[in-house]
């Protein structure tokens, strides 16, 4: 497993060393072209690992995609190499026809990830406005208030990490991912440690905010609910090695709320993904 404070320190402090990028044209949203990609693990003693396998994807500026799988399926190694942390064994991943280390050079993508990431000794305000700072940029105080206020979170500003909860942890880190008005948001399983009950708030916060201005956004998840209330396609990864098993369109109408889990059309394609989700589990040979 990797570690999540490390790589938001790692991918963050790679754009504080590179020139920003702030033009107008940066702020848009980008398309997402996967072809051929495939991922090898060379082991100890000459052994490998082929975590994915031949993956080819089109994803349109504005879309939201969410990733689902069996565990060791490969889901989070795609997604780290479509934010520069990982690099393909063989293909090509091309942002607005950038590989993702240029985006990162460019500030186009913004990350949060399961473990909240936040610093402990910075209070919410500066954990949002931390991502200026790295990157050499002056803090936009307008912007760090804003997105204050799109988490609800305006009178917890001054709030140290450990005095939020759970839920109040990941609004912080996920308003840190959008301070630079990313082109690319990249969500590794951000709700993963909550309790159901706050899981489900959390994702009805996320639909909220992401509708706001929709992002290009990739979200990698074990919930098959949280994948069909957030997404427009839910793409199925098989077994190791990961391939797409099945894309899944979303036809659910913008913008949704808890109560569109209720209705007939989300409790079927909740079925509909939970049965190809069962199948490819029990049609894959032992590991």
């Amino acid at each position: 497993m990797m570690s999540n404070l490390h790589d938001v320190i790692r991918l963050e402090g790679f754009l504080s060393r590179q020139e920003v990028c702030m033009e107008a044209g940066n702020q848009s949203t980008s398309d997402i072209v996967l072809e051929g990609v495939r991922k090898r693990f060379e082991l100890a003693k000459g052994q490998v690992i082929d975590a994915v396998e031949h993956v080819d994807l089109n994803i349109a500026g504005g879309e939201f995609i969410a990733l689902i799988g069996p565990s060791g399926c490969g889901k989070s190694t795609l997604l780290r190499m479509v934010a520069g942390l990982e690099t393909p064994s063989h293909g090509q991943i091309k942002i607005a026809g950038q590989t993702p280390n240029e985006c990162i050079k460019q500030q186009k993508l913004g990350i949060a990830m399961q473990e909240h990431g936040l610093m402990p000794w910075l209070s919410a305000w500066d954990n949002i406005a931390l991502p200026f700072r790295l990157a050499g940029l002056p803090v936009d105080i307008d912007r760090v208030h804003e997105l204050l206020a799109l988490v609800g979170l305006d009178e917890f500003a001054n709030a140290l990490p450990k005095q939020l909860s759970g839920g109040m942890k990941q609004r912080v880190s996920i308003a840190r991912a959008l301070a630079l008005e990313p082109q690319v948001l990249i969500l590794d399983e951000p709700f993963g440690a909550l309790d159901a009950v706050t899981r489900r708030l959390m994702n009805n916060e996320l639909q909220r905010i992401w509708s706001r201005k929709p992002t290009t956004t990739i979200l990698v998840t074990h919930s098959v609910e949280e994948a069909v209330f957030l997404a427009d396609r839910v793409c199925l990864m098989s077994p190791r090695p990961g391939r797409l098993a099945l894309v899944e369109p979303i036809t659910l109408e913008r913008p949704r709320s808890l109560e569109t889990m209720q209705t007939a059309e989300f409790r079927n394609l909740l079925a509909k993904l939970t049965a190809a989700l069962d199948e490819v589990c029990m049609s894959a040979p032992a590991q």
